[in-house]
């Protein structure tokens, strides 16, 4: 069999950056695994303080937003809601805004409701990341210890090509379960983060319709 000049020494260098892969991907998986465990406490947690809102409830608040007469009363019936602190501050924001052109405070509003529509983003970043690349950290810990595992096995170790075998085995496991843990948390905050942001923007287009008429009905009543 006639051998490539250069081909031994690139095979070895690639078998040397793959074997030296190996420490850093269990210390990857490792921290996935951690990362997910403490995930789950955190999604817990965030469903037994959550307070979903249903159509009847976003209803009475946006009834209450209609019939207020000035900015102070729409802030007043948002305070009184159970929205999250942060759709608060935003519906806020844009009801003292009353001054401001209806073009100016309608993109007032949509910039802010973009901005908590990236920091749900940004919670949901790091356990997509875990879902997406926890198994293909998995089977990088799964193949990077079969190429010593069949090097003993063709010399008859047969201790050596169980104790990789091991290696590869656990890796696989952990590196699907962490996947599996990720992509299941970003699937359930995402389901409640799109919830809670289609309420915050149907509170602000009502919010921004009666500021219109707020604003006509003051000029009227400053000219009479």
């Amino acid at each position: 069999m006639v051998s490539i000049p250069g081909s031994d020494l690139l095979s070895g260098a690639l078998h040397v950056v793959s074997q030296s892969l190996l420490i850093p991907v269990m210390v990857t998986l490792l921290i996935f695994l951690v990362y997910a465990v403490i995930e789950v406490g955190g999604i817990l947690s965030e469903y037994s303080s959550r307070i979903k809102l249903d159509a009847a409830q976003v209803e009475l608040i946006v009834k209450g937003i209609t019939v207020a007469t000035t900015s102070s009363d729409i802030c007043r019936v948002v305070e009184n809601t159970e929205l999250p602190r942060e759709h608060k501050d935003v519906l806020i924001k844009i009801a003292n805004n009353i001054e401001m052109a209806p073009k100016a405070r309608e993109t007032l509003a949509r910039k802010l409701i973009e901005d908590e529509e990236l920091k749900a983003e940004k919670r949901v970043e790091k356990t997509d990341i875990i879902g997406k690349v926890g198994p293909a950290i998995g089977l990088m810990g799964t193949l990077i210890p079969l190429g010593p595992g069949l090097s003993a096995m063709g010399s008859g170790d047969i201790t050596t090509l169980s104790k990789h075998l091991i290696i590869a085995f656990d890796a696989a496991v952990i590196g699907m379960a962490t996947a599996s843990i990720g992509y299941t948390i970003s699937k359930i905050r995402r389901r409640w983060y799109d919830d809670q942001l289609s309420t915050l923007d149907a509170l602000a287009e009502s919010i921004l319709e009666v500021l219109e008429d707020v604003k006509a009905e003051t000029k009227t009543v400053v000219f009479q």
